[in-house]
């Protein structure tokens, strides 16, 4: 069974899509649609910008879902088992999925990058990467903070736990945790502590917007970050998306589970080979492969 997988922040790069515009009239299309929605021209940024660019607000998020839509897009034979997207990826999963359509993805995506920006200066906040220790330790730790907010953000693989909180919870957490024995504490360059409690500002303001939004029965299961589980009903679709931006992303526990479910390809539709990498972290014996 195949498993198309989608990325989120963090995988774009200046000249991202480009190819795909010049080749294919369909997605050239697309790329100008998502110009008038957005009422600039992302497109010109992805091509021509530069990585800090690429980094604005504005543009971050609506650039990876374009340009992951439009790669699923090229598919010869688009026909997913089942799907996920991690954070951002979980739009661009849905999307490609059926469960919406891109101009409902790509507005919502719009909406969640700038009520997130908001929700950084209400909360100034950052995130570390903790490298080496085990899920279970990371989350003692992280709980047993309680003067600041510090939690556990992306299970991204086995080894590999993204923490999110207040300056200050995220240093004392890191402290801790090379301490207990981690290789390493990473600060991440972020804009805040994405998939925390801090984020409740944009959750609240992108609750409404999700809940208008029409969604329909995908073609196939949708893994959703909060609980790692396959979705198709869409009312528990839209109350996951609300979740999700306060929640923890569960990567390695949705590509488990995926495997558990049968699949035997993951097929990552984007920019970058992150997702690839950290499939075979979670799982040496699986195949990967990029559109």
């Amino acid at each position: 069974m195949k498993a198309y997988i989608f990325p989120g922040q963090g995988a774009q790069f200046p000249g991202m899509g480009k190819e795909l515009y010049e080749q294919h009239e369909a997605i050239r299309q697309l790329f100008e649609q998502a110009n008038t929605l957005l009422g600039f021209r992302l497109s010109d940024i992805m091509f021509n910008g530069t990585e800090e660019d690429l980094k604005q607000t504005k543009v971050t998020q609506p650039a990876i879902f374009l340009h992951s839509v439009a790669v699923a897009k090229t598919a010869a034979d688009f026909k997913p088992d089942m799907v996920a997207g991690h954070s951002l990826g979980e739009f661009s999963a849905l999307v490609a999925a059926g469960a919406m359509s891109f101009e409902d993805g790509l507005m919502l995506v719009s909406q969640r990058a700038q009520a997130m920006q908001r929700a950084c200066e209400i909360n100034p906040s950052t995130m570390a990467a903790v490298l080496g220790l085990d899920d279970d330790k990371v989350e003692e730790i992280c709980a047993q903070i309680t003067d600041e907010i510090v939690v556990a953000a992306n299970y991204n693989c086995p080894g590999q736990l993204v923490i999110s909180g207040s300056f200050k919870g995220v240093e004392l957490a890191g402290e801790a945790l090379k301490a207990a024995g981690a290789k390493r504490v990473l600060p991440l360059q972020v804009g805040g502590a994405f998939h925390s409690p801090l984020m409740e500002p944009a959750r609240a303001e992108l609750a409404a917007a999700i809940e208008k939004t029409h969604i329909v029965t995908p073609v196939c299961p949708v893994y959703q970050n909060v609980d790692a589980k396959p979705y198709t009903d869409p009312a528990q679709i839209k109350a996951n998306l609300i979740a999700q931006l306060t929640a923890p992303v569960r990567w390695t526990q949705s590509v488990q589970n995926m495997i558990a479910d049968g699949a035997t390809e993951f097929v990552e539709c984007g920019p970058g080979k992150v997702l690839q990498g950290l499939v075979k972290k979670i799982n040496k014996d699986a195949a990967v492969a990029s559109l």
